[in-house]
């Protein structure tokens, strides 16, 4: 059974000498009886529809379902391109990236939410870009996923990943925590560094409200995804750079689930508060649905 908490999931590294992702895809053997090359492979399946996600939106206009979003990852595209970013092409490439996914998922496209798929941008964009820059290759990639799925089933264990129970710290806050894990270790990281990440992100995420303006996962879910993976790429080289969380990993889960706990209804996804009911989201809401 996979463990419980990041503090056994560290201990466990370290007597073994093995990394996350090797836990994950041994854990992952151990539950479903399956081969390793067939674990392997359906996360390579994975991986390419991150990939076509990730990319269809940054070449063509797509726009979502409602028409409330659409078309930025293909600016953000043109404007990296243009050379006059002030983050650099590597970070101005991965938020395209993010909100491609994003605007594929509006658009009834395919995605993978991972792990949700109102924060299906996130992942995908951190991977993928750090990838590109480190010039990993594909089986690096997808050691990386494993290692984000680790770090979410032992937030799912401990805390929620969904908008509705703990807000969109638990959902975006949740992605970019895993994925920060997974650019440690495919930098080579250790898994306590990898831990390390992942609280910070979550800590300054923590009390992130989920309010979808007309109640839908667009506005303001996708650009929340672009400062997901933003907080996630950053962190990471916080993390590498040896500083830690002083609140350790698991303590940080428990207080994201306490705080979304907290959470008024109107701030959990319900289209009852924040930014769902400013003046201008009602009327995009009056719009879309006539009343």
């Amino acid at each position: 059974m996979f463990v419980s908490s990041g503090k056994e999931l560290i201990e466990i590294c370290k007597e073994e000498n093995i990394s996350i992702y090797e836990y994950t895809i041994r854990e992952e053997m151990a539950k479903s009886d399956l081969s390793r090359e067939k674990i392997i492979e359906k996360m390579r399946k994975n991986l390419q529809v991150m990939v076509n996600s990730s990319n269809f939106a940054q070449e063509n206009i797509v726009t979502s379902v409602s028409g409330l979003i659409g078309g930025d990852a293909y600016k953000l595209k043109q404007y990296t391109d243009s050379g006059k970013s002030l983050t650099g092409d590597f970070m101005t490439r991965a938020m395209a990236r993010a909100i491609s996914s994003s605007e594929v998922n509006a658009a009834m496209g395919k995605i993978v939410a991972c792990p949700t798929a109102g924060s299906c941008g996130i992942l995908p964009a951190a991977v993928l870009s750090a990838g590109e820059k480190l010039q990993k290759s594909e089986e690096e990639l997808i050691n990386a996923l494993f290692t984000a799925a680790g770090v979410g089933v032992i937030i799912a264990k401990n805390a929620t990943l969904a908008g509705a129970e703990g807000g969109c710290q638990a959902e975006c806050g949740s992605a970019a925590a895993m994925a920060s894990a997974a650019v440690v270790e495919m930098m080579g990281g250790t898994p306590e560094q990898a831990l390390d990440a992942a609280a910070i992100v979550i800590k300054n995420v923590l009390g992130l409200v989920c309010d979808p303006v007309a109640g839908l996962v667009e506005v303001p879910c996708a650009k929340r995804n672009i400062a997901g993976t933003v907080s996630a790429l950053t962190t990471a080289d916080v993390a590498m750079s040896g500083v830690k969380s002083k609140i350790p990993f698991d303590e940080v889960v428990w207080a994201m689930y306490k705080v979304g706990k907290q959470l008024p209804p109107e701030l959990r996804e319900t289209a009852m508060g924040g930014i769902a009911i400013t003046p201008t989201a009602l009327k995009l809401k009056k719009e879309i649905f006539g009343k």
